[in-house]
């Protein structure tokens, strides 16, 4: 019996998206688990994404809601804005009306990836304010905790995450994920696979 690990993102400048592949890696190394990368739809035209110096987007498929629903657990990753998901991503949860009505996704494990420009710029509000459409999903949140032992008390370095999930700094943009960074995104997706796998297990 194979779980199925769906990591739905968003992202602008690659950050997120590099999170999300470390992810998969993570989940990846758990037998028995099957785990797919999907991206949400762009809302930005062309033309405002090429005056903002977007970099184009890469080939994983454009998830559906209906698609969202045969996932045995969803992990969702977000650039922030303003401590809260970017309009690309509320308008595809928005979109999943159909699926709160029959409630398709309650009992089902769901975790949170996000990156933010600073340190104080939303790594735990991000994560926090997000809840609430778990919530009326049904989903089980599922956050890291403390498992990812001491690279959670690195003081020398400056990085992003919290027990809520995988993070990282963007900066100006030209930050990209460090390796503590993508090791903690490696460990989420191990650690939420494992508990996918449990949960379908007794199901």
């Amino acid at each position: 019996m194979v779980a199925k690990v769906y990591i739905v993102y968003y992202s602008l400048y690659g950050h997120v998206e590099k999170l999300a592949q470390e992810i998969k890696k993570g989940a990846d190394s758990v037998e028995g688990v099957e785990a797919k990368i999907w991206q949400v739809r762009e809302t930005l035209p062309e033309e405002v994404l090429g005056k903002m110096h977007a970099p184009p987007k890469t080939d994983a498929p454009i998830i559906t809601p209906d698609e969202l629903a045969e996932a045995d657990g969803v992990l969702f990753g977000f650039p922030t804005r303003f401590g809260m998901k970017p309009a690309q991503f509320k308008a595809f949860l928005d979109s999943t009306g159909g699926q709160w009505r029959t409630q398709a996704l309650a009992g089902k494990p769901a975790g949170l990836f996000y990156s933010t420009s600073a340190q104080g710029s939303g790594q735990e509000t991000t994560a926090r304010v997000n809840l609430h459409q778990l919530v009326h999903h049904g989903m089980i949140f599922v956050p890291i905790g403390y498992t990812f032992g001491a690279g959670m008390f690195e003081m020398e370095q400056v990085k992003g995450g919290s027990p809520y999930g995988t993070g990282t700094l963007a900066g100006d943009g030209s930050r990209q994920p460090t390796e503590l960074e993508l090791a903690r995104a490696f460990h989420q997706g191990k650690y939420f696979a494992g508990f996918a796998k449990k949960l379908k297990g007794t199901a």
